[in-house]
């Protein structure tokens, strides 16, 4: 009944409500609802509702993470609804993903530069323990002069006198 008040020749509710004996408001109604509802053809939505999400493939699990990686964030609860999804499970599947990409991580991990980097710091780091070891053995070495008395230093006044 929708589909002949949406049809190309569609005819108004209060005119089918005549013709099939039903109330003009419930047609009505239905005609909003059916806009709001999203397309039950399964060529259009291959992902629909019928199943739950973990009984999807793989392959549309991988979709659902693609097509959420390029939605804006404040879009994505309309997405999520839409599809029937919770956000923890995309954020499984997408997990899942990178988990099946792990490879490519680790040679990213290992890049010339990133080597690079790592032998940087390190030279740092001993450098500054270095430097942290001469400076207290300078502090040491001057307050051995100022107890000795060399270098034209006077020993330290006992007692404020």
């Amino acid at each position: 009944m929708v589909q002949r008040m949406l049809g190309p020749e569609g005819i108004s509710a209060s005119k089918l409500s005549k013709e099939v004996g039903i109330a003009q408001p419930t047609l009505s109604r239905w005609l909003k609802e059916a806009h709001i509802l999203p397309a039950m053809d399964e060529k259009k939505n291959p992902t629909n509702r019928s199943r739950p999400p973990h009984q999807w493939t793989w392959e549309e699990k991988l979709k659902a993470v693609q097509e959420a990686l390029s939605i804006p964030p404040e879009e994505l609860g309309a997405f999520l609804r839409r599809k029937g999804l919770h956000s923890s499970q995309l954020e499984e599947w997408r997990r899942m993903v990178e988990t099946a990409l792990g490879g490519n991580k680790k040679k990213a991990k290992d890049s010339p530069e990133k080597k690079k980097i790592r032998e940087l710091e390190k030279d740092l780091r001993l450098k500054e323990k270095a430097l942290a070891e001469v400076t207290a053995l300078l502090t040491l070495k001057k307050k051995l002069q100022v107890l000795l008395g060399e270098e034209g230093t006077e020993p330290p006044m006992k007692n404020g006198t």
